[in-house]
C-alpha cells in the first residue's frame, strides 16, 4: 500500500469516525431527553393514524362552505393588520436605522449601541411572549395583535435596514459632503435610491411573514382569523377549521408569489 493510498484511507476513516460519533451523540441526547420527559418512543407509531384522522375530519364540507363569507372577512382584517404593522414598523425602523448605521448614522457611539440593543431585545423576545404581555395591557382587540406584530417587525427591520445601509458605498457620501450637501440631501439623493430595492424586499417579506404570525397571535389575543380557527376547532367544527387553514395557505402562497414578482420587477 503506497503512501497516497494510506492517506486516503486514513482520511475516510476519520470522516466515518466523526460521522459515527455525531450520530451516537444525537442518539444519546435523544434518549436522555426522552427519559427526562418520560416520552414514549412507541407513540411515534401513531403518527400515521393521526394524519389519517386529520385528512378525514379537516376536509371542508358543505356546512363549512356556508361560513366562507365570515372566514374571508376575518382573513381580510388579518391581512390589513399584517400590512399596517409591517408598514408602520418599516417607517420607524428606517429612521432608527439611519441613526444606528456606522457609515452615516449618529456620531455618538452610545446612540448606535442603544439602537442596536433595542432592536436585539425586540427581535429576540418571541412573538408569543409579546402577545401575552400586550394582552394583559390592552386586552383582547385588534390593537393588541397589531402591536405584537409591530414590535417584532420593528426589531427585525431595524437590524435588516442597518445592515443594508452599512453596505452602501461610503465614497458617494463623502463626495456629496464635499459639495456641501446636507445630511437630509445625502439621505434623499444618495442613500434612499440605493437601498430602496432591498428595503421594499424586506417589507414584502415581513408582510408575508405577518400573515402566518397573525394567525398565532389571533389565537392568543382573540382577534382575526386565528380566533376564528380557535372558535371552530374548540366547537368541534373541524370542517370549518380546515377551511380556515386552506384559505390562509392560499393567501400566504398568493402573497409569496406576488412578492417574488414585485421583487423581480423592481430589481
Amino acid at each position: 500500500m503506497d503512501q497516497q493510498t494510506t492517506k486516503q484511507w486514513a482520511f475516510f476513516r476519520r470522516k466515518h469516525t466523526r460521522l459515527f460519533l455525531v450520530l451516537l451523540s444525537a442518539l444519546m441526547l435523544y434518549m436522555g431527553t426522552a427519559s427526562l420527559m418520560n416520552f414514549q418512543t412507541r407513540s411515534l407509531l401513531g403518527i400515521g393514524s393521526g394524519f389519517a384522522w386529520m385528512a378525514t375530519n379537516f376536509v371542508p364540507n358543505q356546512a363549512s362552505l356556508s361560513l366562507l363569507p365570515a372566514i374571508l372577512y376575518q382573513l381580510w382584517r388579518t391581512f390589513l393588520i399584517g400590512i399596517s404593522a409591517a408598514t408602520c414598523a418599516g417607517v420607524v425602523a428606517f429612521l432608527l436605522a439611519l441613526m444606528g448605521a456606522r457609515n452615516i448614522g449618529c456620531r455618538v457611539t452610545l446612540v448606535r449601541v442603544v439602537i442596536r440593543g433595542f432592536a436585539s431585545v425586540l427581535r429576540n423576545v418571541p412573538i408569543v411572549a409579546w402577545a401575552m404581555i400586550l394582552l394583559f395591557s390592552f386586552k383582547q382587540n385588534d390593537l393588541t395583535g397589531f402591536l405584537a406584530l409591530f414590535v417584532m417587525n420593528l426589531g427585525f427591520l431595524i437590524r435588516a435596514f442597518i445592515e443594508t445601509i452599512e453596505d452602501f458605498d461610503g465614497d458617494k457620501v463623502l463626495a456629496l459632503k464635499a459639495t456641501g450637501a446636507t445630511y437630509g440631501q445625502i439621505v434623499v439623493q444618495a442613500v434612499l435610491p440605493e437601498v430602496s430595492v432591498p428595503i421594499v424586499e424586506w417589507l414584502l417579506y415581513m408582510i408575508e411573514n405577518n400573515i402566518r404570525d397573525a394567525t398565532l397571535v389571533g389565537l392568543l389575543t382573540g382577534t382575526g382569523i386565528g380566533f376564528l380557527f380557535d372558535l371552530y376547532y374548540k366547537g368541534l367544527q373541524y370542517g370549518a377549521a380546515g377551511l380556515v387553514v386552506l384559505v390562509i395557505a392560499i393567501l400566504v402562497i398568493g402573497i409569496e408569489l406576488s412578492a417574488s414578482k414585485i421583487g423581480r420587477v423592481i430589481a
